[in-house]
């Protein structure tokens, strides 16, 4: 091809506005901008949200592998010897009244608060998401029915209920799951029901509905997938309540009890010697406070990456 014809060739290729509509000149660049890739990069741009993950981690590990460093009959065993000593090379917070290590019981309570924590969060998770989907998708009186349970039980305080239940039932690990995680769901439940039904209305679930394709294929391939935007960004914040929650409770004698340790348990005990020895507050105080604020900053990030407005 001459040089005075390769003009007329380049303006014969198609360009942008010669597209269909919908159509992308630039395929490559679609693959870019995916929602999943744009919020990633989106998240990894906000320093809060990657110094939470930073914290996060630090402290999941230190919890995981404190039984290979730490024995835990410095967390559960009395010596009378050494009752409410100050921080030392030995022990670096101290000890409590009874002469068990400080920092020994902050990683073994961390063993326990933070799983309690995680799995209600999941009960909670697959509650509203259950729920949600079922309530927007299928409508009518079903979706009544869930909305009105669920608007009664916004509306009743959620701490006492937890007293009431912790009061009538034994506080074990599983009650205790069980029961912060059936009572943080109402408010995801609620925004995963206006998201199945904006999506119940799209182009697409119609078309695959005309293909008779089944509600329960429906649900899981084409409704489920398009919420995990929601689903991510309230998991954290959902984790960081139960953190509190649990806290609370046991720090109020309803939550789990000794000698099991938790960070909600440890203030409990330390309450009578605040000003003798404020460590043994201080230290399970920051541990709650810490995590939950590196909880916050990660779920500020999901949301942050995951807005619309945003992108």
């Amino acid at each position: 091809m001459t040089p005075a014809a390769r003009p007329a060739a380049d303006s014969a290729r198609p360009t942008a506005a010669d597209l269909p509509p919908g159509t992308d000149a630039a395929p490559s660049r679609v693959r870019s901008q995916r929602p999943g890739r744009r919020a990633l990069r989106a998240f990894l741009r906000n320093r809060l949200a990657l110094v939470g993950v930073v914290l996060l981690t630090l402290i999941v590990l230190a919890v995981i592998v404190a039984p290979n460093y730490v024995p835990a009959s410095l967390a559960v065993k009395p010596n009378p010897r050494q009752m409410l000593s100050s921080p030392s090379a030995q022990h670096l917070l101290g000890t409590d009244e009874i002469g068990r290590d400080v920092a020994a019981r902050l990683l073994y309570a961390g063993r326990v608060s933070l799983p309690v924590s995680l799995s209600a969060m999941l009960i909670a998770l697959v509650t509203a998401s259950t729920l949600g989907i079922v309530s927007g998708y299928f409508g009518g009186w079903l979706d009544q029915l869930l909305m009105r349970i669920t608007d009664a039980l916004l509306a009743i305080p959620a701490i006492f209920l937890l007293l009431t239940i912790a009061a009538v039932m034994r506080p074990t690990v599983t009650v205790l799951v069980v029961v912060i995680g059936l009572l943080a769901w109402m408010d995801l439940a609620r925004i995963v029901r206006i998201e199945t039904i904006s999506l119940s209305k799209r182009d697409q679930v119609e078309g695959v509905k005309a293909l008779g394709a089944k509600n329960f294929r429906i649900l899981f391939r084409h409704i489920l997938p398009n919420i995990q935007g929601p689903l991510l960004v309230a998991a954290p914040l959902i984790a960081g309540r139960a953190l509190l929650t649990e806290s609370a409770l046991s720090y109020l004698g309803l939550g789990i009890q000794p000698p099991t340790p938790t960070w909600g348990n440890m203030l409990n005990q330390a309450q009578q010697f605040a000003l003798s020895a404020p460590l043994l507050a201080v230290a399970p105080g920051l541990a709650i406070m810490i995590t939950v604020i590196a909880i916050n900053f990660v779920g500020d990030g999901l949301r942050d990456a995951f807005d619309p407005r945003r992108s």
